[in-house]
């Protein structure tokens, strides 16, 4: 199943390999694309065997800047950069997704020059510490109109840059997944309580995006569905918020954590997330990703077989051997050289 094609919205993408972002902080101080970051993405891509490759989260404003060396997709300058990039990223038929991001309380002060934001005045319950540390301002109402601002103003850059699509961050205790989750949301207006409070950002953010970029750009979300922690967000919230993000236009679930970042507590199996990933998968039309400890082509397989996914993302492995993909294809095709 690894090698079938699959339609997303309006695009195909020609398997089901998936380079997840991976952040390098191999950009210039202003977040300018790089030679050391091309060529990290061209020993990745030039092989043609992974078919949909997603930059690291790329910072929508200067104040979600979550550390030194982070790419910018904030300002018309970037184009440039990302057209060099999404070439390199498209030389062998493979789609670019560009993920925007926002850090919220985990931005820090040394790399914004401004005061953390969130959707509460709370620190971010994780370990090891992100950001400063220190107490966040909320945003205010107005404030947040400006947040949504961003994200659809990236996304239009990403388009100009070359990008097939765009993935809105809401995972890894970033700030959209500082209003989902009730550790981080206490807030008391319309974006704070109720999980459809809590989801209101997101309906926002997705209809700018969706309706700066059009319909022919795939618009993905990853999505931090379950905290796994004491009081935190659950499966059954992760799959009402994938729901919901399906019927504000999402063409794409990518499935991951929250306030445990990208790793689950005491789970380091291949697919460690596919508890959400298949009830998300159940309860939604759109094709869902799943991450987390994915090594051996034995393992894709069988999550895509199981009902786990439709996409399976392949981190750390590409991270270490850029020919993983390659490796892969080549072993199901046979052995054949590709």
């Amino acid at each position: 199943m690894l090698e079938s094609k699959l339609t997303i919205g309006s695009k195909e993408v020609k398997n089901r390999i998936v380079m997840p972002p991976i952040a390098t902080y191999l950009c210039a101080d202003d977040g300018k694309v790089t030679d050391k970051l091309l060529a990290y993405y061209n020993e990745r891509a030039a092989g043609g065997s992974i078919g949909m490759i997603m930059t690291e989260h790329s910072y929508i404003c200067k104040q979600g800047k979550a550390k030194a060396g982070q790419m910018s997709i904030s300002d018309a300058g970037d184009v440039k950069g990302l057209r060099e990039l999404t070439a390199v990223l498209k030389q062998s038929g493979s789609l670019a997704i560009a993920q925007l991001n926002h850090a919220g309380s985990a931005a820090p002060s040394d790399a914004t020059g401004q005061k953390a934001v969130s959707a509460s005045p709370v620190v971010l319950p994780v370990t090891p510490m992100m950001g400063d540390g220190t107490v966040p301002e909320e945003l205010t109402q107005e404030q947040i109109k400006g947040v949504v601002n961003a994200f659809a103003d990236a996304a239009e850059i990403a388009c100009m840059g070359g990008y097939d699509g765009v993935e809105v961050h809401t995972a890894h205790a970033y700030l959209l997944n500082q209003f989902y989750s009730p550790l981080t949301n206490r807030r008391t207006d319309e974006y704070g309580g109720s999980l459809d409070n809590r989801l209101r950002i997101h309906r926002e953010v997705l209809k700018a995006v969706r309706e700066r970029i059009g319909q022919d750009v795939l618009m993905s979300v990853r999505l931090g569905g379950c905290d796994y922690m004491d009081g935190g967000s659950t499966i059954s919230d992760s799959v009402y918020a994938a729901k919901v993000l399906e019927e504000c236009g999402a063409d794409m679930i990518s499935i991951s954590g929250g306030m445990c970042r990208f790793a689950r507590p005491g789970h380091d199996e291949p697919g460690y997330f596919r508890d959400m990933s298949s009830e998300v998968r159940k309860a939604v039309s759109i094709p869902v990703l799943l991450t987390g400890g994915i090594k051996e082509v034995s393992d894709a397989e069988a999550l895509l077989a199981d009902g786990a996914a439709d996409l399976i993302g392949i981190g750390r492995e590409l991270l270490k051997n850029p020919k993983w993909a390659d490796q892969a294809m080549a072993a199901i095709n046979g052995g054949a050289s590709r």
